[in-house]
């Protein structure tokens, strides 16, 4: 082994810091969706003020990405890493003395900020700081890392859950936060050699088109696509998004120059990191409540259930990328993995997913295609930035992953809610004609959450006494048989979408990770491999 091949301490260091840190913002996307109820008893949530508690986060993480990503470049991605766990930390240990749902939902926002900036600047510290021989394998394991963060915010969430209170959620991540902030003392930095002037109309044009398409996302599902509000963000956005386009075309010094987007490779790495978590996201959604309201698993078997997705990611991660570097291969990993990940989420909805051996083996399909593609389409945008951006570089793939993110969500949410508000109306208008001989009003209330969803019919059956066991059983399974179905058109949809991805990517996609079609980024950007 050539000395050039030796992996010193120092960059083993740096990539293990990066992948704490990506760690623990994807982990808080996810960590609150198992102690939620918990958190809404004791802070008095709405059903409103639920979902912000949830997406509130999301929203301010991916409206600021790309103005974070910048400010590392600019001012040191070390100190930008250092300033985002400072924030993030606050804002978790302040929601553990919080006593009302909007002091939460502030929290929440305010850890966004922090989120925001440690995300971009964890990647480009692996770019910048990592040997360029090395930095293949370090981009591997970070792209690993980012794509099964989640579940581990869901086992981290599980397993405090069956000892404490919500409120150690927020304490673990906080003493993370002052733990990493420390190490993080130990690590070099990096920033652009000669940075122009900042792009304030750019950030704000990016900022507000970010935000209004999350928020539509975010809340279609709720509200319904043809909703006004979600009509309006949706559309804002998009023309907003057009704005910063028409701005960064004509700024002498761009918060992101789009022209990197005529690139094949950083263009078919974005939209390939869209799809990926675009998959992941909506049949985690689906797949979590699958497991605890028809399995009735707890949410750390739930989180437990989901290994196969673990292992399989991680080991194909690291083949992936060396395929595509080695070989010359971008076009065929990517649309290849991409094939792969839409057959395993299209066998979620075709196959019986009653027995949780079958749903892990199609979990296992679904790794193989996420591993595949998530480090070389990660690995195609970086090594196809300018190396003084690779901030900006990282937020954009953090972008794609958070606008994938939120439309996996919203269509699988609006399929499943749908389907499920189609078959459960026989199922609720029994249970309020049974109940109502004993109580009207509560037969009443008990009908709408049945027909709301099948977490409400669950915690309706739940409620009854012992001697209405035979109805509770008649609540549960309708609503079981009401939401199977819809969830599996859900995924249906989904592999759909994915399938079309995948010939897209493959006729998108270049054979080589760093093309030379823009001449200006090959020669700033040293090769992954």
């Amino acid at each position: 082994m050539s000395a050039s091949r030796v992996w010193s301490v120092r960059t083993v260091w740096l990539i293990l810091m990066a992948c704490l840190g990506v760690s623990v913002v994807v982990a808080a996307m996810a960590a609150l969706n198992t102690a939620l109820p918990d958190i809404a008893q004791d802070v008095g949530a709405s059903n409103a003020q639920m979902t912000w508690i949830l997406d509130g986060y999301t929203l301010v993480l991916a409206a600021l990405l790309l103005p974070a990503g910048a400010i590392g470049d600019r001012f040191g991605r070390r100190g930008a890493l250092m300033t985002g766990l400072l924030i993030f930390g606050a804002a978790n240990l302040g929601a553990v003395f919080v006593s009302t749902s909007m002091e939460l939902i502030t929290t929440r926002l305010v850890a966004g900020v922090g989120a925001a900036l440690i995300m971009p600047a964890t990647l480009s510290l692996i770019t910048a700081g990592v040997p360029r021989d090395q930095r293949a394998i370090g981009i591997s394991i970070w792209a690993a890392v980012a794509g099964v963060g989640a579940i581990g915010g869901f086992f981290v969430t599980g397993l405090l859950m069956a000892f404490f209170s919500w409120h150690s959620v927020f304490i673990t991540f906080a003493a993370a936060s002052a733990v990493m902030l420390l190490l993080a003392l130990t690590i070099g930095s990096s920033k652009d050699s000669n940075p122009g002037k900042i792009d304030v109309p750019g950030s704000l044009a990016s900022v507000a088109a970010i935000t209004g398409i999350v928020f539509g996302l975010l809340e279609a599902p709720s509200r319904g696509w043809v909703d006004p509000v979600v009509m309006g963000t949706l559309i804002g956005g998009v023309l907003l998004g057009a704005l910063f386009v028409w701005i960064e075309l004509r700024s002498p010094s761009p918060l992101l120059d789009v022209r990197l987007f005529a690139n094949r490779a950083f263009g078919s790495g974005a939209l390939s990191v869209g799809l990926q978590f675009f998959a992941t996201f909506g049949v985690f959604y689906l797949l979590l409540l699958l497991l605890q309201l028809v399995y009735g698993f707890s949410p750390l078997k739930s989180a437990v259930s989901l290994t196969p997705l673990v292992v399989g990611v991680g080991v194909f991660a690291l083949l992936g990328n060396w395929v595509a570097v080695r070989f010359h291969s971008l076009r065929f990993v990517l649309g290849g993995g991409m094939l792969i990940l839409g057959a395993g989420v299209l066998a979620l909805g075709f196959f019986d997913v009653q027995t949780y051996w079958k749903v892990a083996v199609m979990l296992g399909v679904c790794a193989v295609g996420i591993g595949l593609t998530t480090a070389p389409a990660t690995t195609a945008i970086m090594a196809n930035t300018p190396q003084d951006n690779q901030g900006i570089g990282s937020a954009v793939n953090d972008t794609a992953r958070e606008l994938g993110a939120a439309l996996g969500i919203a269509l699988a949410g609006s399929l499943m809610a749908a389907g499920y508000g189609h078959r459960i109306g026989p199922v609720a208008e029994s249970a309020r004609t049974q109940l109502a001989a004993v109580d009207p009003a509560a037969a009443d209330r008990a009908a709408t959450e049945i027909g709301r969803s099948m977490a409400g019919a669950v915690a309706v059956a739940d409620k009854l006494p012992p001697q209405a066991g035979a109805l509770a059983r008649f609540i549960t399974e309708g609503a079981q048989a009401a939401f199977v179905p819809p969830m599996q058109h859900a995924c249906i949809g989904l592999g759909v979408v994915l399938l079309v991805g995948a010939v897209f990517l493959t006729w998108l996609a270049p054979r080589q990770v760093l093309t030379p079609e823009n001449p200006a980024v090959v020669d700033d950007a040293e090769p992954a491999a």
